[in-house]
């Protein structure tokens, strides 16, 4: 089984640990790890703000660089739903407009292969208990595209109750927006900086120390807030939990961050 890890740009310019993390859980569980070089934006970014075309350069190159590999992993849910919701689409109207019409194939290659990371563990691997360790209190919030576009459902909570050590709170209104949603949160942010306290008043009243999610852009919104806040909870990727076992713990000395 040949496994690409895609990072995404957020990850590589900002988060670059939830990568390490993501590789570090993957060969603990017996899966090598590919980092191909040549990996860019997936279009996220230019699609949602409308230039779309400048988006078509970008799907074939993603299945250019992840051609010849079984699965594709990434930390990101809004990437994944780029890929999978968002690349059919931008094939078919280039192929309409008689500008790419084999553009069809490069998104019909990328789509059944990318995989966010949880449904990688769960769906492929066949793992709820990834052997991690981490004795924190933790509470889980599930990101829009995650929770509407992929379907992850129950995936995320079923790998943190697995966690030795780990105690799991609810989340008041878990299922409501945190306000980030890419170019939103420039347009609107008035209004997403209100969802995101909304968000964070929920995350506190539960007493957890950790906001965990398996979407640093959501997590970046939310952790922005909390540290001009001082707020004592820490925003976590997913990952990094399920990547800290008893022999190799996640450092709190390594962020800024307040864990208890």
């Amino acid at each position: 089984m040949r496994v690409a890890l895609f990072l995404t740009c957020v990850n590589d310019m900002l988060y670059p640990q939830t990568g390490r993390a993501v590789v570090r859980l993957l060969e603990r569980l017996g899966v090598e790890v590919d980092f191909p070089a040549g990996q860019t934006c997936c279009g996220q970014a230019q699609y949602n703000t409308g230039y779309r075309r400048q988006a078509e350069p970008l799907v074939r190159r993603y299945a250019e660089v992840f051609d010849g590999y079984d699965h594709v992993v990434t930390p990101s849910g809004s990437c994944v739903a780029m890929v999978r919701d968002n690349y059919p689409r931008i094939a078919a109207r280039a192929a309409d407009e008689g500008r790419d019409e084999g553009l069809a194939g490069a998104a019909a290659a990328a789509v059944p292969k990318t995989y966010e990371l949880t449904e990688f563990l769960v769906d492929v691997l066949g793992v709820t208990d990834v052997g991690a360790y981490f004795p924190h209190t933790v509470t889980y919030h599930p990101s829009c595209h995650g929770l509407r576009m992929l379907g992850l459902g129950e995936r995320p909570r079923r790998l943190l109750q697995a966690v030795r050590g780990l105690e799991l709170r609810e989340l008041p209104g878990a299922e409501e927006c945190c306000g980030f949603g890419g170019t939103f949160a420039v347009k609107n942010p008035d209004v997403s900086a209100a969802m995101g306290q909304d968000k964070i008043d929920n995350a506190l009243s539960t007493g957890a120390g950790v906001l965990c999610g398996a979407d640093n852009s959501c997590l970046m919104h939310l952790d922005g807030m909390l540290r001009r806040q001082d707020a004592p909870l820490k925003a976590l990727h997913l990952a990094e939990i399920l990547a800290s076992t008893e022999e190799r713990p996640y450092m709190a000395a390594e962020t800024t961050g307040k864990i208890r």
